[in-house]
């Protein structure tokens, strides 16, 4: 052992001593581990108060984003269907359209461009909407979705039962949703 170990085995040893000797050295020990102690049980509950503001947090985030969507969503479904009251009122006015249309024998009159153009152009003006008639005819199969039964026939043809024989009355979509059941006859 040289001299620089000899001694720092005495100051050690006369430390050691020392605090076994002096109970003030040993209060002042046992009140910083009590303040450390104490400190750790403070870092822990702060930890635990941020865990549960993080939680709460992520909480109202989502929500908040729930809520954003939903009401994106809602603003969406009503400008998309913001006519559907002014377009139901037109149907009538279509179909009244469209009977006179089929009630015109001689189509190649002149006098009638101009009651065809109108037609047309009305058409164009509910399709550009959202408007679109249904697909019903004769020989589709009956869906109680998009078609309304108003009677029922003996079917003329054997491939035509349960299904549609005639249509009443167009349906139409707007936008994909329904706005008018078809009514139709159903083959019995």
């Amino acid at each position: 052992m040289d001299k620089t170990e000899i001694k720092e085995d005495l100051e050690k040893n006369n430390n050691d001593a020392a605090s076994e000797k002096n109970p003030a050295v040993d209060m002042k020990q046992e009140g910083e581990a009590a303040v450390a102690g104490e400190g750790l049980e403070a870092i822990a509950k702060l930890k635990e108060e941020l865990e549960t503001a993080k939680e709460k947090f992520i909480r109202l985030y989502s929500e908040f984003e729930n809520f954003r969507k939903r009401t994106s969503k809602e603003k969406l479904d009503l400008i998309q269907s913001a006519n559907e009251q002014l377009i139901k009122t037109l149907l009538p006015v279509a179909d009244d359209f469209e009977r006179a249309e089929n009630s015109i024998y001689n189509k190649d009159d002149h006098n009638l461009a101009g009651f065809l153009l109108i037609h047309s152009k009305f058409k164009k003006v509910l399709e550009l909407y959202g408007l679109r008639a249904m697909e019903a005819g004769q020989g589709t199969s009956f869906d109680a979705d998009f078609h309304e039964a108003v009677s029922q026939l003996e079917a003329p043809a054997p491939e035509l039962k349960g299904k549609i024989v005639d249509v009443v009355e167009k349906g139409y979509l707007l936008n994909d949703k329904v706005i008018r059941y078809a009514k139709v006859v159903v083959g019995n």
